[in-house]
């Protein structure tokens, strides 16, 4: 069974159903396998969950503003 993960920010419902739409539609068609053959998980991540450069993401956007 095919297996896609994202990891991205928070989304609204209809984004995921989105999502999980379009990729399970494209690996489907670039692998020639059964749309019912893949599950899709997200991963949503706050970003006061992701560092870059030693910084929180949260503190960049705040100093961004």
């Amino acid at each position: 069974m095919p297996t896609i993960n994202f990891y991205g920010p928070e989304m609204t419902r209809e984004q995921k159903e989105e999502m999980v739409k379009g990729f399970t539609r494209v690996a489907s068609q670039v692998l020639g396998k059964t749309e019912k053959a893949f599950t899709v998980y997200i991963w949503e991540i706050g970003q006061e969950n992701v560092g870059v450069g030693g910084e929180l993401m949260a503190e960049k956007n705040e100093k961004g503003k």
